[in-house]
This record gives structure tokens, C-alpha cells and sequence, in this order.
């Protein structure tokens, strides 16, 4: 639900105009429609992606990397458009968390052993 809320609500409908000021200042302004609109995209597919179960092992990894980058990068570039301050990193690292403890440890369990 997170990235289908985040793409589609703050970034393709535009709902929350801060997420496309965070990419015009990261990115450019000159394109950060465009961007915001592809980033918004980019995430729907992953709530698409992760719905369907493909290679979840894969896709635990890309979510932790992609959330982990884009957090230092606006902690680092945008501090000042980020609604919770400093706090946003350790939602981030929650997130992070509960991405890698439901692949890795929730769902090593329920594989039968070999």
C-alpha cells in the first residue's frame, strides 16, 4: 500500500505538490513534472511487482536499496520539505525493517526444509 499510495496519490495525481518540489530541487526543475510523474509510476509498478510475488527475494532488496538511497538523499539535499524533519529517516528505517523481516524471517519460515 505504501508505494501504490505514494505513486499514485502524492506523485501521478499530484496530491502532495512537496513530493515534486523534493524532485525539482533534486533533480531539476525544468523536468520535475515529468520525473515526478515517472517516479510515481516507477512505484506503482513496484506495488504491482509486489502483489504478484515474482522473485519477492529480489524485490525485498531493491525496495530496501531504493528507500535507503532516497532517504539519505533528501535528508542530505532537502531537509526543509521533509514533513517529519529528522524523523522521516527513522520511518524509513522501520520500513526498511518490516520490508526485511517479513521476506527474510517471516517467509523463511513458512518454506518447507530441504
Amino acid at each position: 500500500m505504501v508505494w501504490l499510495v505514494n505513486g499514485l496519490a502524492c506523485k501521478v495525481l499530484n496530491l502532495i505538490p512537496r513530493h515534486e518540489e523534493m524532485v525539482g530541487r533534486i533533480l531539476g526543475s525544468s523536468h520535475s513534472r515529468t520525473l515526478t510523474l515517472l517516479i510515481g509510476i516507477s512505484e506503482i509498478v513496484m506495488a504491482v511487482w509486489i502483489l504478484s510475488r515474482f522473485k519477492s527475494k529480489l524485490n525485498a532488496i531493491v525496495q530496501i536499496a531504493i528507500v535507503l538511497a532516497m532517504n539519505i538523499i533528501e535528508v542530505i539535499l532537502v531537509p526543509d520539505l521533509l514533513y517529519w524533519g529528522n524523523l522521516n529517516f527513522m520511518f524509513a528505517m522501520l520500513f526498511i525493517g518490516i520490508v526485511f523481516y517479513t521476506e527474510f524471517v517471516i517467509e523463511k519460515n513458512k518454506r518447507p526444509e530441504k
